[in-house]
Parts: C-alpha cells; structure tokens; sequence
C-alpha cells in the first residue's frame, strides 16, 4: 500500500487547487480522478460555455445590430460547429494546463474510481488495474451532477444536461429549458443569439431567484426584449419525447400549457457526487440533501478526512470551490486561515446583460436589522457604455447607514463580472463606500458606474 501525506479524490477546481497548495506547503499528494483533471467547469462547464458565448455575443451583433455600427452583408452565415470547436480548443489548452501543474508540483495522478476501505485508505479501481492507497489525511471533492426530475429520462439528444448541450456541435430548431438560474440563463443566451426560439421554465416566481428581486426584474424585461419567453411560477410536469419533437406539460398560473420543442434542457439543481465513495467505511456524515457536512475548516466528523467544493453544497461555484481547496490545505498544512463567509463570495451569471452580486439583497439587509441606504447608478448615464452600444442595466449597492459598511451589491450591465471584484476587496477589507467614491476612476471605463453608485449613497453622484 504507497502511502502520501494527503490524497485528493477529485480533480476539479476544488481538488486540483487543493492539491497544488499543499504540494507548495511541502506535502506529498497524490489525486484521483475517474474522468478528466479541470473536472466539470473546465472540460464541460464554466471555461467553454465562455467561449460560447463570446461566439453568441458576436452572433447577436451581426445579425441584430449590426446596422447599428454601420455594417451591412449579405448572406451571413453562421456556423455553431465552429464555435463548439474552438470552445473545445480553449477547454483542451486550460486542461493540459492543469496537467503540467500536476508535474510541476510532483503530485502522483492517479486514473479510476476511488472508493474508502477505512478512514485512511482507499482503493482505486481503472484501466491499470486496482491500487491501495493510505493517507495521512484524505480530501473529498468529488463535485456534484445535475439533479433529473423524476420519471425524466435524459437520451442526450431531445432531453439534455448542461453536458450533452455543451457539446453538441448544431443547434436544436427549437428549445425549452427548465430552470432560471445561471445556466439557464446562460444558454438561453447562446442558443437565443443564433436565433434559436428559446422558453424558460422556473418553478419560483422569477427568473435567476437567488438574486435579488430588482435583478431579476430587469433581467426579466431584457429577456422580454430580446425574444425569449420566461415562465415564472410554472412547473414541468411532463416530458414525452417523440419521434421529431418534444411535448413539454406545464402547469402555470393560468392553467395547463403543452409546448413541443426540439430539445428540452433540464438546468434545476445539483445532486453531490458521495455515492460509491465508500463513505459508510469511512464514517463520514452526510446532511439531508446528501451533501457532506463540514466545519469552518473544511474538516469532517472523521479526523483526517475533509470535504470541499461542491460535495458540500455550501455554494456551487468554481472560484468558491477554489478558495476552499486552499483553505482547506492550508489547515492540513497547520497555517492559520479565516473562516470563509459564503455570503460574501461573488456571484456571476454571464446571460446578457450580464449579472453578478454579492453580500445581502437591500430586503435582506433590512430583515437583518440594518438601517440601509442604498447607492444606484445606471450604465445608460455612462459614456464607455453608450460607446459599446451595450447599456442596459445599473449598479445597487447596499451600505449600512451607521457606519457606511458594503453589505452586498448588486450588478446588472455590460461586463459587470469583471466589475465586482473592487466591492468585494472593498467590503473584505472594511473600506466604505464613500473610500470608493473618492477613489479616481479612469476615464471612459465602466468601473465609473462604480464609482457614481458609491458617490450616490450619499447623495453626491455628479452626473445622477
């Protein structure tokens, strides 16, 4: 049995991070993975569905506004093979990537399916055969799949996960997605970009429901305006596949509606990825849901054995699993670490308009006790956007009013993902937002939004 201070199951953004730090801080790791290193986000997820949509984004220039800059053509044609083709390009570059790192840092890989024998032991089984591996401590980050409704039945080519929709080189006719959150969004975005007719159905009463209400609601009116059709407070009850098309029941306020489609995407939610691990040899306890429950420190109840990223449904986002993965190598390591606050990490949704937040809603704000004021500016008063013909939306930020503490921000806007980094340093490191509205921002930028959004707490916007 080869033993290693640390072994990883799992070699997504959780994992590989992980990993990486704690091969830096001097431990001997070894990771195990059953299908591919950069897990989901890189091979299937986050880095090509990017791709994609800088392709839709180029799509819905020429074919909707292309006037608008002067451009006119003939005959345009747009081929969504190639799209998919260079989106699989950067996801290969980026996981190649990850395997120099592993070399780089003299951590073992290890290919198959990893199950626990005991507490500090596990036993992989893949294409070289079955090995035994100890450690001295074991991390879990093993991610999560898309939870399918039941009696659904996904074939990979009329009912589809964000997987089998990634990769698949045409367009369909027609699609129906079930479910408004980030991938919903997103690939209502990329598929409406080619023109594609697009319908949305989310169970709560509006689209992207974790956000807060004001987002939601332009973002409602921006989906409205570019064709798409969003069913709010409805639910798929039944999904017939047929030879050609689709039959999609659905129950909404106004009673029940069949639509036939070309394709179903199923974008709900997530199930953790803790069967066939082994976990009832290991001892380590689950919540309800399935999820694997952790401390402050990533630990679980069984000494040595930790969990992080999505297997423990605190909040599934790559760049959250990523900061768990150091932290929980760090705490391995004996270094002193701070506590993530879940509620505090940044949020995106790269639809368009683009979406991203972080910290309390204005509502939740006041339900927790706070005098809140609230600081707003729109991108339409803001000349870098005028400019990129791409100014729908505005910047919300929450501020206590005692002490001028950011309690959240909310942004909805051209490149707004890029945007929010400079609240979250702000609020992480106590500055307020009157230190940002005396902060110069170049100018034209898109960051002056921030900056007016801050000045408007106080009333001191100049160009409000």
């Amino acid at each position: 049995m080869t033993k290693f201070d640390l072994i990883v199951i799992g070699a997504g953004p959780a994992g590989y991070v992980a990993a990486i730090r704690a091969a830096q801080l001097g431990l001997q790791v070894a990771i195990v993975e059953k299908e591919y290193l950069g897990g989901v986000c890189l091979n299937v997820g986050c880095i090509p569905s990017k791709s994609l949509l800088k392709n839709a984004e180029l799509a819905d220039t020429l074919r909707n506004k292309a006037k608008d800059f002067g451009i006119s053509f003939d005959n345009l044609k747009l081929d969504y093979s190639k799209a998919v083709k260079r989106s699989r390009q950067v996801s290969n570059r980026l996981t190649k990537g990850v395997e120099f790192l592993m070399k780089k840092n003299k951590i073992t890989v290890f290919s198959g399916n990893a199950v626990f024998t005991s507490p500090d032991s596990i036993e992989i089984s893949g294409e070289a055969g079955t090995e035994k591996l100890q450690g001295e401590n074991i991390i879990i980050a093993t991610g999560a799949k898309p939870f399918i409704l039941p009696g659904i039945k996904v074939d990979g080519k009329q009912v589809l996960t964000y997987k089998e929709a990634i990769l698949q080189e045409s367009l369909p006719k027609s699609a129906l997605i079930v479910g408004a959150g980030a991938i919903g969004m997103e690939f209502a975005t990329i598929w409406n970009s080619y023109g594609v007719p697009v319908t949305v159905v989310e169970m709560l009463d509006r689209v992207l429901p974790n956000e807060d209400p004001e987002i939601s609601q332009e973002l409602g009116k921006a989906l409205k305006k570019q064709g798409i059709t969003a069913l709010v407070n409805s639910k798929v009850t039944k999904i017939e596949t047929l030879k050609t098309k689709v039959n999609v029941l659905i129950e909404t306020p106004d009673g029940e509606e069949k639509i036939s489609t070309d394709q179903v995407l199923l974008a709900t939610s997530f199930v953790p990825n803790t069967e066939n691990l082994g976990l009832e040899k290991a001892g380590v306890l689950v919540d309800r849901r399935g999820f694997i429950e952790i401390d402050g420190r990533m630990a679980t109840n069984v000494p040595g054995v930790w969990a992080i990223g999505d297997v423990t449904g605190k909040l599934m986002l790559a760049h959250v699993a990523m900061a768990m993965g150091v932290t929980c190598a760090e705490n391995i390591a004996g270094l002193d670490t701070e506590e993530i606050i879940y509620q505090n990490m940044p949020r995106a949704t790269y639809c368009h308009p683009q979406v991203a937040s972080f910290g309390l809603s204005e509502q939740a704000a006041k339900d927790a006790g706070y005098d809140v004021v609230v600081g707003r500016f729109n991108f339409q008063a803001n000349g870098k956007a005028l400019g990129l013909n791409d100014y729908a939306g505005w910047v919300k930020i929450v501020v206590d009013k005692k002490y001028g503490e950011i309690l959240g921000a909310h942004l909805i806007g051209p490149e707004v993902t890029e945007l929010l980094p400079e609240l979250t340093l702000a609020q992480a490191n106590e500055l307020t937002s009157a230190e940002i509205g005396h902060n110069v921002h170049a100018h034209p930028t898109l960051s002056e939004v921030l900056h007016e959004a801050a000045e408007a707490v106080s009333g001191e916007a100049i160009h409000a």
